[in-house]
């Protein structure tokens, strides 16, 4: 009998256990080789050699294959085209299919159909994918009428009325571990950062778990805290978050594990952080379904008419914010988490954002697409759904009146400069009360915290109160 050969294809789901895609190929195949491709088409245009994403993936797969290696497989490393790569692996292997899991990012989606193209049309194969990466996906959950939502509320009260005992049943992998194939012979070593044209970053001295391991350990971690989810995580200076954004992004966690255990607490306990973290996870899920329905969002406004503001994009501004010398101590001290880490607590990024398109009127582009260089877990259809939020241009998106005061929201939310004074140390002596506006300051409080505005700080670099009111003309020029 002819031995069924199969390949598996990693890409946003570096884990070896509940993985759809590495299921099914055990499941229908003799023989399951795995592989998983550092991209050039991807990596070839990042701008900083030291990225912490391409370290924390190489962290994460290498961990992979170790676990891969005791299941009796192994997975085959390449620094290549996807799109070239993966059909000439399948090829020499003898893969009659390529199993892979989704990705709904338009790129991916491209990618992913010139691959099933060059595998029929070379060698009769087949390219098959599966959801993974999220609990709803494409056309799961759809209005009565048949047509995606685009308010969140109602989308989440749909979601929650299809969930069943089945949707949280992981997709076994040890079981029918036995189709693993043995190592390929000859197969070339795993690339190290540096001959791919990376380097280390500070990924390790900011204690940044990577893997499954790393995804399991901030898990553990997570679930005692999360009845207290719905509060602490306002708080930048509190550990608040799950931090777990990454793990999300990279698939070293399981959703179906994480859903699971927020609706069973939330269920039990009536725990308003469990319910408030499951709000979170179904919000990622609406983004998710808004990128497939609406791709246009990549590139433009979700509200077209939103595509006629007229930003004023004023180049020293925008570069002021990026580096976190705005004058606004929160604001500064976020950019500053952001630049130093390549993370930012998801209050912050409200703040940030809506300062920038609100205050700065630089388009929400701008600074979607510098969160995308330097967020370690920067998830298109996430990053580009919040932008939208913030800017007012997105489906169920905050009101366009409706701007954040960056010195109430550091008030309400760091009120005694915590967060401040770990990023912006140059005003850490200034007192609680004036550490929010520094330039409210009387000059002896100034001058005994060695503070001068205009050369150890900046002076605000915008009015709020006369930003506000530009940025109420801007949109009631194009809603006129």
């Amino acid at each position: 009998m002819t031995s069924r050969t199969a390949l598996v294809w990693f890409r946003r789901d570096l884990r070896a256990f509940d993985h759809a895609a590495l299921s099914h190929a055990l499941r229908e195949n003799d023989r399951v080789f795995c592989v998983f491709i550092f991209d050039r088409e991807i990596l070839d245009v990042l701008p900083n050699p030291r990225d912490r994403r391409v370290e924390f993936i190489w962290e994460s797969v290498t961990e992979l294959r170790a676990a891969l290696t005791a299941l009796g497989g192994g997975l085959i490393v390449e620094h290549a085209h996807a799109r070239e790569a993966v059909p000439r692996i399948a090829q020499a292997l003898g893969a009659r299919a390529v199993y892979a899991n989704h990705d709904d990012e338009p790129a991916a989606l491209a990618r992913d159909e010139n691959v099933k193209n060059t595998l029929k049309s070379t060698f009769g194969a087949d390219f098959k994918t599966f959801k993974d990466h999220v609990i709803f996906e494409r056309m799961e959950v759809m209005t009565l009428s048949g047509t995606p939502f685009s308010v969140f509320t109602p989308y989440k009260n749909a979601w929650l009325k299809k969930v069943d005992e089945s949707t949280f049943q992981p997709h076994e992998v040890e079981k029918f571990s036995a189709a693993f194939a043995p190592k390929v012979p000859n197969a070339p070593e795993m690339p190290s950062l540096e001959a791919m044209g990376f380097a280390r970053t500070n990924l390790a001295a900011l204690k940044v778990p990577t893997g499954v391991t790393g995804g399991a350990k901030l898990l553990e971690d997570f679930v005692p805290r999360m009845d207290r989810y719905d509060e602490a995580r306002n708080f930048p200076a509190v550990k608040g978050p799950s931090y777990l954004s990454v793990h999300l992004r990279f698939g070293t966690v399981s959703i179906r594990q994480l859903a699971a255990v927020a609706i069973a607490r939330w269920k039990a306990q009536a725990s308003g952080g469990a319910g408030t973290w499951l709000s979170e996870l179904i919000w990622r899920d609406f983004y998710v379904q808004i990128l497939h329905h609406h791709p246009r969002v990549v590139h433009r406004c979700f509200k077209p008419a939103y595509d006629a503001i007229a930003w004023k994009n004023d180049p020293k501004l925008f570069a002021a914010w990026c580096e976190g010398r705005t004058g606004y101590p929160i604001v500064d001290a976020a950019m500053r988490q952001l630049n130093q880490t390549g993370y930012m607590h998801n209050r912050l990024r409200m703040i940030v954002a809506s300062f920038l398109t609100k205050d700065l009127h630089v388009n929400w582009q701008m600074g979607e697409t510098y969160f995308a260089e330097k967020l370690i877990d920067f998830d298109l259809s996430a990053n580009n759904g919040g932008w939208q939020w913030a800017a007012s241009t997105g489906c169920d998106a905050q009101p366009y009146f409706r701007i954040f005061n960056p010195i109430s929201q550091s008030e309400k939310f760091d009120a005694q400069g915590q967060f401040i004074r770990r990023y912006v140390p140059e005003i850490a002596t200034l007192p609680d009360k004036h550490i929010h506006a520094p330039w409210l300051a009387p000059a002896l409080i100034l001058q005994s915290a060695n503070v001068s505005l205009g050369a150890t700080y900046p002076h605000p670099c915008v009015d709020h109160a006369h930003a506000r009111e530009t940025t109420l003309a801007l949109f009631a020029a194009v809603r006129d």
